[in-house]
């Protein structure tokens, strides 16, 4: 009669042994795992063509008073208007009160460049882009979709629209040329 016996060796090795080769196997899986999610990381990241456009200068130097010119950046429309003394003097004589986004004249434009004015040229209703050069029904700009109305500041007076034409960061790099972004 034999005894069956089950019988294993463990040498005081093993145990380092299996714990290296486990933390080994758990590395690389992560090393793996990284390789695997970084080209969907980095496909979040903004294009070239994007980054390019982070700022822009725009030359204004041959736009007359009373004239506006719209340029792309970061893939929308950017209305600058040089605006004459009536757009000023209307925009400044609008009771703040009454406006559905109330916002000065004076907090849309640079001190000292008041006759520049500087927005981007996307409807806050539903993004159209409005129509310029004195539209709608306060010598500003009219969006023919939805029927919105600016005054001469970009503030929305009348239609759907809930907020004002959005200022860009902009400032005046010389007499002649504006850098938005």
């Amino acid at each position: 009669m034999g005894t069956n016996t089950a019988h294993t060796t463990h040498t005081p090795d093993s145990a380092p042994r299996r714990d290296f080769l486990i933390l080994t196997a758990q590395a690389m899986g992560a090393v793996g795992a990284g390789a695997l999610i970084w080209p969907f990381v980095d496909s979040m990241n903004p294009s070239a063509e994007v980054l390019a456009l982070a700022s822009t200068e725009v030359d204004i130097g041959a736009i007359a008073e009373g004239q506006e010119i719209k340029v792309m950046w970061r893939g929308k429309p950017v209305f600058i208007r040089h605006r004459t003394a009536k757009n000023i003097e209307e925009a400044k004589a609008v009771n703040i009160a009454e406006l559905r986004d109330p916002e000065t004249d004076d907090a849309r434009v640079k001190k000292g460049k008041e006759n520049w004015l500087v927005m981007v040229g996307v409807c806050t209703h539903l993004g159209c882009v409005p129509i310029g050069s004195g539209g709608g029904d306060y010598d500003g700009w009219f969006c023919p979709c939805h029927g919105s109305h600016y005054d001469s500041a970009g503030r929305i007076r009348k239609g759907p629209a809930p907020k004002n034409l959005v200022v860009p960061p902009y400032e005046f790099v010389s007499d002649t040329k504006v850098k938005i972004g």
